[in-house]
């Protein structure tokens, strides 16, 4: 790719090549506003899985300065959900619930690794589990949530 392609210029063939597109790239083009404001960076997506790094700022902490669970909860929610999109159903998926454990704090300047995964995937509802990781190897946070199918129809990544 050309180092000057705006990855949303290009176009891919899967959900999951626009989200390569994106590797090594913070996630500022065509995502959510919570993924713009998350500023995570891509290191990697496959089928059922991707990984996401994050910086912790001041703006994403409690009064404790550690990350606020309720952002914890946002990155989880977020890296799960942008995955069983880049899955490349027909129609949107939303959680039905996210359920969340903190276990270690974390602080700014702290660099984070979120991962997700697909643990089952039926015709209407994926269960997927994501965890979020400090440099160390701590875990920070980690949930599982169940996503159930709308009747919301996805556009296809080179529909514009």
């Amino acid at each position: 790719m050309d180092s000057q392609a705006n990855p949303s210029d290009l176009l891919p063939e899967s959900r999951i090549d626009l989200l390569l597109q994106w590797k090594g790239k913070h996630m500022a083009g065509n995502f959510s506003p919570v993924a713009k404001w998350l500023n995570g960076k891509v290191i990697d997506a496959s089928e059922g899985a991707l990984e996401i790094e994050y910086e912790v700022r001041e703006d994403m902490c409690n009064p404790m300065r550690t990350l606020h669970g309720g952002i914890a909860s946002t990155i989880l929610d977020d890296i799960v959900g942008t995955m069983v999109y880049a899955l490349g159903g027909e129609f949107a998926f939303t959680s039905v619930n996210l359920n969340c454990d903190f276990l270690n704090p974390a602080f700014p300047g702290d660099v984070l690794t979120a991962k997700s995964t697909v643990v089952r995937k039926g015709k209407n509802i994926i269960h997927v589990e994501g965890k979020i990781f400090k440099e160390d190897g701590r875990i920070v946070a980690k949930c599982t949530s169940n996503m159930i199918q709308t009747g919301f129809k996805i556009p296809s990544p080179s529909a514009g």
